[in-house]
């Protein structure tokens, strides 16, 4: 198959698909006669785990790591696990720092509880004099 019926079987742009071959996580395919790239079932297969993985938020090098040792079925999977678990950590991490995101956002927007000017919104002036590196309603201690 070329690189277009890649793409639309796994609903890959064809420009992502062109990247992951040039960075090593996806074969290079052969080339026709007249110059096409011919895609097997294979590339296919790595490209659908490629992009589950890319769904479940891991990084590229925790990919190409994932795709080592997907390659050595026979090797334990210690590895996977120590991998998902460092995942996990930097997920709930993330999910800590949009809490308190949430919390600061939620902060600033009840600076404004009815409708003014701009000129006299609270949370304009709270923004602006963060600016100038005074402090605002967002980032003080709760």
């Amino acid at each position: 198959m070329r690189i277009g019926e890649l793409a639309k079987r796994t609903g890959t742009d064809v420009e992502t698909v062109r990247y992951y071959e040039k960075t090593g996580l996806l074969a290079e395919p052969v080339r026709t006669g007249a110059g096409y790239r011919e895609y097997k079932e294979e590339h296919q297969e790595r490209l659908q785990f490629i992009r589950h993985c890319r769904s479940l938020q891991m990084s590229l090098a925790d990919i190409r790591i994932l795709l080592e040792l997907k390659g050595n079925p026979g090797a334990g999977c210690q590895s996977v696990n120590e991998l998902l678990d460092h995942h996990i950590e930097r997920i709930r991490m993330q999910m800590e720092a949009l809490r308190t995101l949430e919390m600061q956002l939620t902060t600033l927007r009840q600076q404004c509880g009815e409708p003014h000017s701009v000129e006299d919104c609270a949370i304009i002036q709270n923004l602006s004099e963060a600016a100038e590196s005074h402090e605002c309603a967002c980032h003080t201690e709760h």
